[in-house]
């Protein structure tokens, strides 16, 4: 990204003085529409429950935000909310980001969805062409690989049924398949093969380098809804990003990232009642869940604050024990 942009002035203590006289933040109202993240066609349905934990995490974040303004010469932070699919990132970053606005810290909602480097459908298909290449290349180097067997996992594949691991039961060498499908959808998801990572870091350096506007790139789910869009970051404090990669180490440049923990099954059964992408309830599906939740996982130790499905703040000591439980 070009460096020769237009920057803001410098606001000498005006944001961290609001943040240190943020006394009646529940008297925020939430309306029933209220701004949320850039992803074209993204829809999202605020309940009570999102708005319970926004309620929570909030205070907590002023705290945090209170340390981060102060070394940034133009008082800017940048939050994530980061969690498994179907957790709520969308409604609880668009809350988070309304009520510091409506405190006097304007913000903005980015969407990490926008970044893959494919259209969600070609996306799709590249995750299913890598499992299933991965699967049938594990069980050649397992020497298990037959023509019989492959007619096997051949009719497994047309029903979308060849990541379900029940086959194994009965054919063990099935598990080479399970195993090789998974390593390589792991090396895909969530990595630089995937996602833009680069391109993310770029916006977030210049936003904090105190860019006045910055080009951000808009995503739909067919090949002609790409482009980008020049937005007016002038008197912006706060870039929260909404993604399930929010807390990757593939990039830097995140001060505060903010966790929403939940299993895969609490994911997959929030997907099916949204039923976002179709096929929600495939074994293929739960695969992709289960690998972004041991993706989570392994980066939880970064977040600056946690929040259990019931709404409760957890230290990481408290979240590594309820995963291991």
């Amino acid at each position: 990204m070009n460096k020769n942009y237009e920057k803001i002035e410098m606001t000498n203590g005006k944001i961290l003085k609001t943040l240190e006289g943020l006394k009646d933040w529940k008297m925020i109202d939430i309306p029933e529409d209220i701004p949320h993240g850039d992803m074209p066609g993204d829809k999202i349905e605020i309940g009570d429950t999102h708005k319970a934990k926004a309620a929570v995490i909030f205070p907590r974040l002023v705290e945090e935000l209170k340390a981060v303004v102060k070394n940034n010469p133009y008082e800017r932070a940048v939050i994530t909310v980061c969690g498994g699919s179907g957790v709520g990132k969308s409604e609880i970053a668009s809350l988070l980001s309304y009520m510091l606005t409506q405190a006097g810290i304007k913000s903005y909602t980015l969407s990490g969805d926008n970044y893959p480097h494919r259209i969600p459908k070609y996306n799709d298909a590249e995750r299913l062409h890598l499992y299933r290449e991965g699967g049938i290349r594990k069980m050649v180097e397992d020497k298990v690989f037959t023509l019989e067997r492959f007619d096997f996992v051949k009719s497994l594949q047309e029903k979308d049924d060849d990541a379900n691991a029940a086959y194994v039961k009965e054919n063990p060498w099935f598990e080479s398949y399970i195993k090789g499908g998974r390593e390589a959808l792991s090396n895909y998801l969530g990595t630089p093969n995937e996602t833009d990572f680069a391109e993310v870091e770029n916006i977030l350096n210049a936003f904090k380098d105190g860019a006045k506007d910055i080009w951000l790139k808009r995503m739909g789910r067919d090949e002609c809804a790409l482009w980008y869009e020049d937005v007016d970051f002038s008197d912006t404090q706060v870039l929260i990003i909404e993604w399930t990669h929010g807390n990757s180490d593939y990039y830097k440049g995140v001060d505060v990232p903010v966790l929403l923990n939940s299993t895969p099954a609490e994911t997959l059964a929030h997907r099916q009642s949204r039923n976002r992408d179709g096929k929600t309830d495939s074994a293929f599906t739960t695969t992709v869940l289960e690998i972004e939740q041991e993706k989570l996982k392994s980066q939880a130790h970064k977040a600056r604050i946690i929040l259990s499905k019931n709404g409760e703040i957890l230290s990481f000591d408290e979240y590594q024990k309820l995963m291991n439980d």
